[in-house]
């Protein structure tokens, strides 16, 4: 199963049950998660931390 097969469901359950309204929620934490993940292994850190 693909990465892209996953958001094509995902998108799917959100349209069919009128699910929208989790949709910013999702792309918060991918974000949040992503900055995590740059954070721990660049010289971005120092910066990171001084915005929490």
């Amino acid at each position: 199963m693909s990465k892209m097969a996953i958001f094509k469901e995902l998108w799917d359950f959100l349209k069919i049950r009128k699910r929208f309204w989790l949709a910013p929620i999702l792309i918060i934490l991918i974000l949040l998660s992503l900055l995590i993940v740059f954070a721990q292994s660049s010289s971005v850190a120092p910066f990171v931390y001084t915005l929490f």
